[in-house]
C-alpha cells in the first residue's frame, strides 16, 4: 500500500491539470450512463399502445433523438480533453521521471556502477519510466472511470429493481478474490520481466559496442544465441504473465455471462408478472453491461497497478539511493597544488572485500614533481589514480593533499584540479571541440584551440569541419593516437594542479606514441604533480622519481630510475626483468602479472644498452 500511495504521489505537480481530466471523466461518465436509460424510455414508448408523451419527457420522437445525440456529442467531447489532457500529462511524468533518475544516477560513485549493470539503468530510464507514467495517469483515470460508472451504474440498477440487482452483486466477491491474487501474480511477474529486459539491453549494449572484437573472433552466432537465451527467458515470463491475465479475464468474463443469463431469467418472468417493462429490463440489462465491464475494468486498473508498483519499486531503489561518495558536500576546494601523502592505505574494492589491493600503503609526492608508479599486472597501480580521484574511500588509513584529508574535501572541487588521461581514451559523440571542452564548458574558441596545439592534435586542421569534425560514438571516427591526443588536450584545458597519466600511451603505435609523448613532455612543463602509471620504460625514466609497489599492497622500493635500476636485487629491477623475459621467472617477492607488451619494453630495453654502449666507445 505504500509504494502504491508513493506511486501516486509521483502525480502531485499534476494534481491542477489532472483535476480537469478527472472533472471530464466525471461529465463523460455521467452522459453515456443516460444512455441506457434514455434507451429504455424509448423502447417503452416504441411498444406502448398508450399515449407516449410522458416517456419522452414531453418531446417528440425527433426531438428526443436529436437531443438525445447532442448530448453524446457533447460527452464525446469531453472524452476527448480527458484523453488529451492525459496524455499530455503522462509524457510530462515521464520526462521529469527519466530527468530526476538521471541526475540522481550520474551523482552515484564508482561502487555503484561497478555492482549495477549500463543495461539495466537503461532500462530503468526507458521502459520503467514508461510503465509508471502510464500507471499513474491513463490507468488511474481508467480505474476512477471504471469506479464512478460502477458505482453510478449500481445505483441505477437499484432504482430500476433492488431485486435483479442483488443477483449482480453476488458476483463482486469471487471477482474481488481473483483480483487480489491476480493483480500480486502480476505484480511480481512485472518486476522479473522489468529485470531480464534490463538484462537484455545490458547484453545488447555490450556486444554491440564491441561488435568489431566479436566479428574478429567469428562470434556473431555465439552472440546471437546468448542474446536469444535472454529473449527465451523473457519469453517464458511473458507466457505466465499471460496465463495469468487470461485466467483473470476468462474467469470473470464467464461469471458476468453467467449472470446476465440469471438476470435475463429472473426479469423475463417480472417482465410477464407486470413488475417491470421491457424498457425497464432492457435498461437494467444495459447497466449490468456497465456495471460489469466496470468491475472488470477495477480489476484490470488493479492488474496494471501491480505492474506500475513492479516498475516503480525499481525506480525508488534508485531514487533512494544515497551515494556513499557525495560529490558536492565538504571543504571547498580552491587548490590541489601541495605534497601528495598515502598513510597506512589498506583497500579492496566494495565488489570484492575478500580481495586485498592495498595493505599500509605509504609514499609522499612532492608538488610540481613527476612521479611513476609501477607494480605487478593488478597489484593496484590504477587503484591510486581511482583513490586521488575520491571514486572508492580507503578502508582504513588516510590520503592527504597538502595535509588535507580528501576525504573531507568536496570531491566535484578536487576533480577539477585533477587532470586525467587514461589507458583507453573515452570520447564522446560530438564534435572534437565539444570534447576538449568537456571539463571546462565555458572554454573559449581561443582556450580550445591553445589547448589542442599544446596537444600535438595538428590532424584536426586536415578536417574539413575541423574542430566542429564529430567524433562519433565513443571517438570511433578517430584513430587511437588521435583520441589519445584530445585526451590530452581535455586535460590540458582544465589546467590542472594534479596530472594522473594512466597508461597513457601503452595501447598506441610508435608514431603515435611519439606524438604523444612530445604532447605529453608540454604537460610536465606546466609544474603541476604529475602521476604516471606506467610500465614502459620511456615513460618511466622520465620521471623524476618511481614508487615501486609490490604484489601484497606495499611499497617495494622508491627512488630515481638511476638508483632503482643499480640495485639488481631490488623489487624493480625483477620486475622489469620479468617483464622482458616474458614472465619465465617471477621474482620471488612479486606476484606474477600478465604480460603487457613484452616486446616493447625489451626494445626500449636494447635501445639503452645500445646507447650506453655507443657513448662508452666515444
Amino acid at each position: 500500500m505504500k509504494e502504491i500511495w508513493r506511486l501516486i504521489k509521483i502525480a502531485r505537480p499534476e494534481l491542477g491539470t489532472l483535476s480537469w481530466a478527472f472533472l471530464f471523466l466525471i461529465i463523460g461518465s455521467g452522459i453515456s450512463l443516460s444512455v441506457p436509460f434514455s434507451i429504455g424510455k424509448i423502447l417503452d414508448a416504441a411498444t406502448s399502445t398508450e399515449n407516449t408523451d410522458g416517456l419522452l419527457f414531453g418531446m417528440t420522437p425527433a426531438v428526443f433523438y436529436f437531443a438525445l445525440a447532442g448530448v453524446l456529442t457533447t460527452g464525446a467531447a469531453f472524452n476527448f480533453g480527458r484523453i488529451i489532457i492525459l496524455r499530455i500529462v503522462g509524457e510530462r511524468i515521464v520526462a521529469r521521471l527519466r530527468s530526476q533518475l538521471y541526475r540522481k544516477t550520474f551523482v552515484q560513485n564508482a561502487e555503484f556502477f561497478d555492482a549495477n549493470r549500463v543495461g539495466d539503468l537503461i532500462s530503468r530510464l526507458g521502459s520503467d519510466t514508461i510503465i509508471v507514467g502510464k500507471s499513474i495517469t491513463q490507468n488511474l483515470s481508467d480505474g476512477l472511470r471504471a469506479l464512478v460508472s460502477g458505482a453510478a451504474g449500481f445505483a441505477m440498477m437499484g432504482f430500476v429493481s433492488l431485486k435483479l440487482t442483488g443477483i449482480l452483486a453476488l458476483i463482486a466477491p469471487p471477482v474481488a478474490l481473483v483480483a487480489f491474487f491476480s493483480g500480486r501474480s502480476l505484480r511480481n511477474l512485472s518486476r522479473k520481466i522489468q529485470k531480464n529486459l534490463g538484462t537484455l539491453t545490458k547484453i545488447a549494449e555490450e556486444r554491440l559496442g564491441n561488435v568489431r572484437t566479436s566479428q574478429a573472433f567469428a562470434g556473431e552466432v555465439q552472440e546471437a544465441s546468448r542474446y536469444n537465451r535472454q529473449i527465451k527467458r523473457i519469453f517464458a515470463l511473458g507466457k505466465k504473465e499471460a496465463v495469468v491475465a487470461a485466467t483473470f479475464y476468462g474467469s470473470t468474463g464467464l461469471m458476468g455471462n453467467l449472470t446476465i443469463i440469471s438476470i435475463l431469467y429472473v426479469g423475463s418472468n417480472m417482465v410477464k408478472n407486470g413488475v417491470i417493462s421491457i424498457g425497464e429490463l432492457s435498461s437494467f440489462l444495459m447497466y449490468t453491461v456497465y456495471a460489469g465491464s466496470s468491475m472488470v475494468g477495477l480489476s484490470g486498473f488493479y492488474g496494471e497497478m501491480m505492474k506500475g508498483v513492479g516498475a516503480a519499486s525499481r525506480l525508488f531503489e534508485l531514487q533512494d539511493r544515497n551515494p556513499t561518495i557525495s560529490p558536492t558536500k565538504g571543504l571547498p576546494v580552491k587548490s590541489a597544488r601541495g605534497p601528495i601523502e598515502f598513510k597506512n592505505v589498506s583497500f579492496s574494492y566494495p565488489t570484492r572485500p575478500a580481495v586485498t589491493i592495498f595493505k599500509d600503503l605509504n609514499f609522499k609526492i612532492e608538488q610540481g614533481t613527476n612521479v611513476a608508479i609501477v607494480a605487478p599486472s593488478g597489484a593496484g597501480k590504477s587503484t591510486v589514480a581511482s583513490l586521488l580521484l575520491r571514486f572508492y574511500v580507503p578502508n582504513t588509513g588516510t590520503i592527504t593533499i597538502d595535509g588535507r584529508d580528501i576525504t573531507t574535501l568536496n570531491a566535484k572541487q578536487l576533480r577539477r584540479k585533477i587532470g586525467y588521461v587514461g589507458q583507453e581514451p573515452v570520447l564522446f559523440s560530438g564534435t572534437i571541440a565539444e570534447n576538449i571542452a568537456y571539463g571546462v564548458p565555458n572554454a573559449t574558441r581561443a582556450e580550445i584551440v591553445a589547448a589542442a596545439r599544446k596537444a600535438n592534435c595538428q590532424f584536426i586542421s586536415d578536417f574539413p569541419d575541423g574542430l566542429e569534425t564529430h567524433a562519433g560514438a565513443r571517438g570511433t571516427q578517430l584513430s587511437g593516437g588521435q583520441k589519445q591526443r584530445i585526451a590530452i588536450a581535455r586535460a590540458l584545458i582544465k589546467k590542472p594542479d594534479i596530472l594522473i597519466l594512466d597508461e597513457a600511451t601503452s595501447a598506441l603505435d610508435a608514431e603515435s606514441e611519439t606524438l604523444v609523448n612530445q604532447a605529453l613532455n608540454k604537460l610536465l612543463q606546466e609544474n603541476n604533480t604529475t602521476i604516471s602509471i606506467a610500465h614502459r620504460l620511456s615513460t618511466i625514466k622520465r620521471s623524476d622519481r618511481i614508487i615501486c609497489i609490490d604484489s601484497d599492497g606495499r611499497v617495494a622500493e622508491e627512488g630515481t630510475y638511476e638508483q632503482l635500476s643499480s640495485n639488481p636485487e631490488g623489487a624493480f629491477n625483477k620486475l622489469m626483468e620479468w617483464q622482458m623475459s616474458g614472465g619465465d621467472v617471477p621474482a620471488k617477492d612479486v606476484k606474477a602479472p600478465q604480460p603487457t607488451d613484452e616486446e616493447d619494453i625489451q626494445r626500449e630495453l636494447d635501445e639503452e644498452k645500445d646507447e650506453v654502449a655507443a657513448r662508452n666507445r666515444g
